[in-house]
């Protein structure tokens, strides 16, 4: 692995090169597989094959050879790009976006399949030859087209896929395909033509990517989507019901949403639907210049898990997956905050304030500090980079405690349980990682986060 003190221990990532998009995330014989977007040759995008990692508790992964590699004059000759996986029928299969060497926003639905199903590391793929959809449907103008998300309702299985239309319109399209060999379109989904839609996201996305949809407890659906205005945006999430429709096999009706991470550096996430939970990883990009992405010779990397749901007032839930806890060193390296506290390259910190509460984690040599700052009576938490010009990241929380994941240069940032913000902050010669808590009857408690043992 990488010996980068930027790069990230304990996040899902590729050894060197190219990470974007989190891909099928997926249980199989009691382990976790992850999926990702990978250019194996060099840390820019371009090459897009799927890397593939396995873990069989959220916390140790285990790195696989590529899973899928583009076939020469296939329709995924120029990329397999994102996707999800499914069990059809005891046989594990990717659904995935081909991309042939014409490629013009348009992708092909496609099909690669376990070679050795019982095997639990899910090591060897054979893809099918001939999509499964070959583009999108006739009639609609369509101008983006990708990324397939794979769900089951009314005892079928539906899938979803992005979308962008001609006049600048974001849309989920739908179809049914019950049978994974025979795709029927079923209409539109959700458009950005929608009144909650339109309040939640604003206007400017012209297409909506990498759609994902859970349900809670509760019976409500959220639906997820990642906000494309000809680059990648942010995020966004939606809270609603399905329902049956005569134009199209469902239709979904939103009654609230917003952003889903207030982050700089978050895209494309992807949900893994568990009896009891659904689970959320996303991409992190980089925010340095190329050229220091070429000399440390890796780009990106996947957040860690978070458990997502839906509080009863439609907000979001969202905090770190418990298995976490299993990075945790034995004892804890801080458990007051009345002094300050070397921090290390890796570590999990909670701090809870009573009234307004400033969290230094990062000086730097010119003065400025990358601090969170808690301010309950004013309802708002802000997380600030310190770096150039860059405005701080502002939460709309009366939030009483956060909960900091810092893995190399990925920080997150978990505001109670109801919002995260996903930053990149590099260390500098000169830096100086110490904790500091300012605030009247504040508490902290934070750990280390050391590679996990098991036995």
């Amino acid at each position: 692995m990488n010996t980068d003190p930027d790069a990230p221990r304990f996040r899902v990532r590729p050894p060197a090169h190219w990470i974007n998009d989190p891909n099928g995330p997926f249980r199989w014989r009691d382990r976790y597989h992850l999926f990702y977007q990978h250019n194996p040759a060099a840390p820019v995008h371009a090459n897009v094959h799927w890397g593939h990692a396995s873990s069989p508790d959220l916390a140790h992964w285990e790195h696989h050879p590529i899973a899928l590699t583009p076939t020469p004059g296939g329709p995924d000759e120029a990329g397999c790009w994102s996707g999800c996986l499914v069990d059809d029928d005891g046989t594990p299969t990717a659904v995935y976006t081909g991309i042939d060497r014409h490629h013009t926003g348009l992708g092909a639905l496609c099909l690669a399949r376990a070679v050795v199903p019982d095997d639990e590391t899910l090591t060897d793929w054979k893809p099918l030859p001939t999509p499964v959809v070959s583009g999108p449907p006739d009639g609609l103008d369509v101008v983006m087209f990708r990324d397939p998300f794979v769900f089951r309702d009314g005892g079928r299985r539906w899938a979803l896929v992005g979308a962008g239309h001609a006049d600048g319109t974001p849309s989920v399209l739908l179809y049914d395909c019950d049978d994974l060999a025979a795709w029927r379109f079923a209409g539109v989904l959700l458009d950005g033509n929608d009144p909650v839609a339109t309040d939640v996201f604003g206007d400017k996305a012209v297409g909506w990517e990498c759609p994902q949809l859970y349900t809670t407890g509760g019976g409500e659906w959220v639906l997820v989507v990642s906000l494309w205005d000809g680059d990648p945006m942010s995020t966004g999430y939606l809270t609603g019901r399905l329902e049956a429709s005569s134009e199209a096999g469902l239709r979904f009706v939103a009654r609230g949403g917003g952003q889903l991470d207030h982050g700089r550096a978050f895209y494309a996430p992807a949900v893994l639907q568990e009896d009891d939970r659904a689970l959320m990883w996303g991409w992190s990009w980089e925010s340095r210049e190329q050229g220091e992405i070429d000399r440390a010779g890796w780009a990106g990397t996947l957040t860690a898990p978070r458990a997502v749901g839906v509080h009863a007032d439609g907000a979001l839930s969202v905090v770190p997956a418990p298995e976490l806890q299993l990075l945790r060193a034995p004892e804890p390296f801080v458990t007051e905050p009345a002094r300050a506290t070397p921090l290390p390259r890796s570590y999990d910190l909670t701090v809870t304030a009573r009234a307004r509460t400033a969290v230094g984690l990062l000086r730097s040599a010119d003065g400025t500090e990358l601090t969170v700052v808690l301010d309950p009576d004013e309802g708002r938490v802000s997380v600030d980079r310190g770096v150039g010009n860059a405005a701080p990241v502002v939460v709309r929380s009366p939030a009483r405690q956060v909960r900091v994941l810092v893995d190399g240069s990925l920080l997150e940032v978990f505001v109670d349980d109801r919002a995260t913000v996903t930053e990149r902050v590099y260390r500098r010669d000169g830096d100086v990682a110490e904790l500091t808590v300012t605030g009247a009857g504040a508490t902290v408690i934070g750990w280390e986060q050391v590679p996990p043992t098991h036995g």
